[in-house]
């Protein structure tokens, strides 16, 4: 299966993202992981990353971009699905993915969104900040991250759902119940995936399966 991950800080994407990359045995892209690595190797890519970093400039969508494609190009030759984690973070990304994606015959069948309200995710942050020792990340700082999210990251989420691609998820709950709703959701898509064309695809808002079953 091919599926991309859109979630905000805290929500849990990179976690459910190594699971579902596990449970379906494909590639776990994660764009952070694979930066951090490169850097580490001291790849021609990693220099180039670090070089950004030591002008303590944002690393260009096209370095991440060029993983990306790389990652996709590996999974197709070994005939592989994947789970992109950390892109797309903007329409330009979530565009530019699409292209990439579209070249090699390998776009996302789904894009799992995690939902989870604000409040939450700013107690889980908190949380992780004061395990981390993470003084600058208080609540000021992470509110304004999400507020960028959530205004940056709508038009992307819209965009998916009019491709009918999108599956919502309650990201309120725990880890587990998370995940076992997400695998139970995607090995019920997964025989269906390549029945259905594109044009009758419809998206997929389960997010109302906890409250509807008591799980919060």
């Amino acid at each position: 299966m091919r599926i991309l991950l859109v979630a905000p800080p805290g929500a849990g994407k990179g976690t459910q993202g190594a699971l579902i990359a596990t449970h379906f045995d494909v590639p776990h892209i994660a764009t952070g992981d694979l930066l951090r690595d490169h850097v580490a190797r001291r790849t021609p890519l990693g220099l180039s990353v670090q070089d950004c970093l030591d002008r303590g400039e944002l690393v260009s969508d096209e370095i991440v971009l060029d993983i990306v494609r790389a990652e996709v190009e590996a999974a197709k030759a070994e005939g592989r699905g994947y789970v992109l984690d950390g892109m797309p973070r903007n329409m330009t990304q979530a565009r530019a993915i699409y292209q990439i994606a579209r070249t090699l015959d390998m776009t996302a069948q789904v894009v799992l969104h995690l939902v989870a309200d604000d409040d939450e995710l700013v107690r889980r942050l908190l949380a992780r900040a004061a395990l981390e020792h993470r003084s600058d990340d208080t609540e000021e700082v992470i509110r304004r991250r999400l507020a960028i999210y959530q205004e940056v990251t709508h038009p992307i989420v819209e965009w998916y759902d009019q491709r009918g691609i999108l599956v919502a998820v309650d990201a309120m709950q725990s880890v587990d119940r998370v995940g076992r709703q997400i695998l139970t959701a995607l090995e019920a898509m997964r025989p269906l995936i390549k029945l259905v064309p594109d044009s009758a695809r419809q998206s997929i808002d389960l997010t109302g399966l906890g409250k509807a079953f008591g799980n919060h």
